[in-house]
């Protein structure tokens, strides 16, 4: 089995992470990533795979008197299995240049490997089977039976019952914002044909989720003309079911009356998001900028 492994060859440094994760698996321990080596235009050329007991944990980080939780229990014991392959710009392809069988810790039975946390995992064929049976109305319990009658047996599914109840809730929690995102875009369109000075704006992530919003009605606009000289820009309200936080941009009119300038949904709260929606807040007011900005931190 030693020889076979070190004659390995890998189309690419993922194939050997997939290889080496299987045959984790299936000798009861649990992969992590290592040191990798990289060539004068930054790319990959070397990837070391350890155990994941491989190490040993910093003891400075358990004596911190400030700690925010408590430390999680010791599991690292300097456990010498390790895989490397590296790129062998020849042939391109990757192969393995160093590999260590034996560990000095126990390893989980092959019988009990699918429960590892690590290794309980619905692949995509999976997930794309579930996701038709759940919308054809078949039950749970009754998809978790059909797929491992389909692998002749529960232990041989790759997964728990209580994975398969998490996918299908995320799932459905993900229909369910993706209706909501839709009825958000629509609510913006709806406004934007009704009023003609309606300014919105939004952003998607790399998978098509809805990112970050912004709108203004035609009175906002206006308000924000005669009255936005100083603006109060206002993030600290209280998080919405789907974790987006509420951002306000308000002011005041010759009466001491509050008036809202405009509002932003933002899925976070980093330098680049509040770039976007600063911009397109300008953008929202033709390019007029406030003299001066009140943050929560002013308030």
């Amino acid at each position: 089995m030693v020889d076979d492994i070190w004659n390995l060859e890998f189309r690419t440094e993922d194939e050997a992470c997939q290889f080496y994760n299987a045959y984790s698996c299936w000798h009861g321990f649990v992969t992590r990533k290592d040191d990798v080596v990289r060539d004068n235009q930054g790319r990959i050329i070397s990837r070391q795979l350890v155990c994941n007991k491989e190490g040993r944990r910093n003891m400075r980080y358990l004596d911190l008197d400030d700690k925010s939780r408590e430390a999680r229990s010791l599991t690292r014991t300097k456990c010498p299995a390790w895989l490397r392959v590296k790129l062998d710009y020849g042939c391109g392809r990757w192969k393995v240049s160093c590999f260590v069988e034996s560990h000095n810790h126990d390893l989980t039975p092959p019988q009990f490997a699918h429960l590892v946390p690590a290794n309980c995992r619905l692949t995509i064929t999976d997930k794309v089977q579930v996701e038709n049976l759940h919308n054809f109305g078949v039950k749970t319990y009754n998809i978790m039976g059909y797929l491992a009658f389909q692998k002749r047996r529960y232990r041989h599914a790759g997964f728990t019952r209580k994975d398969l109840y998490n996918h299908i809730d995320h799932y459905h929690r993900s229909k369910v914002k993706n209706g909501d995102a839709n009825a958000a875009i629509d609510y913006l369109i709806g406004k934007s044909n009704n009023d003609p000075l309606f300014f919105g704006k939004y952003t998607f992530t790399s998978d098509d989720r809805l990112e970050h919003i912004f709108w203004a009605d035609g009175q906002s606009i206006v308000d924000y003309h005669y009255f936005g000289d100083i603006v109060a820009f206002d993030s600290t309200y209280k998080k919405n079911k789907y974790n987006k936080t509420l951002v306000i941009f308000s002011g005041c009119n010759h009466h001491g009356q509050t008036v809202i300038f405009g509002s932003g949904l933002l899925s976070d709260k980093t330098t680049e998001t509040y770039k976007w929606l600063l911009e397109t807040f300008v953008e929202a007011m033709c390019g007029k900028s406030p003299k001066v900005v009140i943050t929560e931190g002013d308030l």
